[in-house]
Order: C-alpha cells, then structure tokens, then sequence
C-alpha cells in the first residue's frame, strides 16, 4: 500500500499543479499523511533546479502549517482522532513518559523529529496533547523542518540526479548520526 501511494505521489511531480500539491502533501504530512513531502519534492526539484530553494521554502512553511494542525488534533481531538494515528505507528504506550520527558525537552524533540525519519505528525500532535508552549513549537517546528527540506533541496541543486538515491536512502540516517553526535557533544559539554 505505501509503495502505491509513493508511486502516486511521484507522478503527481508531472502535473501543472504540483507546487499546490507539494504545499497540500507536505501539510497533511506533519498530521495524519504517511508518506514524505521528500517523494514529491524531490522530482520536483530535479524537474527545475533554480526553483530549489523556492520549492523547499514551500515545504517547510507547508510541514509547519500542517505541523499546527497536527498541533490542534492533540489538544482538541486527542481522544477521537489523535489516538487513532498514534495507533497506527504504534506510540501510544509511553505517552505519559513522554509527557513528562517532552514538557522538558519539547524544542530538542521538535528539532530532532523535524529532521530525521521519525514520523514527525505524531511528535506534532503530541505537542499540542503535552500543551508545549505554541510559540516554541512553531519556532522549533520551523528551524528543523527547515534544516531538513532545505539540505535536500541544496543536495539536489548541486548534485542533481546522481544524490537522489542518497537523499531517498540514507540522508534520514545521516541527520539521526549528525543530531546524535550534536547532542552527545552538548552532554559531554555539560557534564564537564
């Protein structure tokens, strides 16, 4: 069924409507959707290198708005329809250690989950059913989103074609590597 959809979403790359379709995609990514703005906005920018940086703005404050909408499900529909998708991906035990974890580090958890392949809806609605201040998650949501979508979108500026399997394959590994090490630093910093 994935492999459908991804297949669907990159055919969606050909049409005159794709930027709209890109926005639509990216938003309903950080809420409820399975698969990666990344499907669309890859061919996208292969198709019109001098719009990278342009389609991967569009991304990033599309995956943020879609972000505040995941945001609202968890403090207005946590029960009805939060639960139900955090069900789905199988993250609903440990909700209240999280709560507690994430009433602390929510900007880190942000950052680190709008970068990597984590699925990022179900740290989006776990902010709003935590109520992490909407401010932080917004700037957070923004920073690592941006991080994200703009590091492809330059990947495939510079290197065209010949990144793709890289960024569809492993750039998610490397970011998770990256961050690790970034944090670890950061620990290693503090406990000196």
């Amino acid at each position: 069924m994935l492999k459908r959809l991804y297949n669907w979403t990159m055919s969606l790359a050909q049409t005159r409507h794709a930027l709209w379709l890109l926005a639509l995609i990216s938003a309903v990514e950080a809420s409820i959707f399975p698969i990666p703005p990344d499907a669309l906005m890859i061919p996208m920018i292969l198709a019109r290198p001098k719009r990278a940086f342009f389609i991967a703005g569009v991304t990033t404050l599309a995956s943020v708005a879609g972000g505040v909408l995941g945001y609202f499900i968890g403090v207005y529909l946590y029960d009805k329809v939060g639960v139900p998708v955090l069900e789905f991906y199988g993250k609903t035990d440990a909700f209240d250690v999280f709560q507690t974890f994430y009433n602390k580090y929510g900007a880190v958890v942000l950052l680190f989950s709008g970068i990597t392949p984590f699925p990022f809806k179900v740290t989006t609605i776990l902010s709003g059913a935590t109520g992490l201040n909407l401010a932080t998650f917004i700037i957070f949501t923004l920073i690592g989103r941006g991080i994200r979508f703009f590091t492809v979108a330059a990947l495939l500026w510079r290197f065209g074609e010949p990144i793709r399997d890289f960024i569809e394959k492993r750039l998610g590994t490397v970011f998770t590597i990256a961050l690790l090490l970034l944090l670890g630093g950061f620990v290693v910093v503090w406990a000196i």
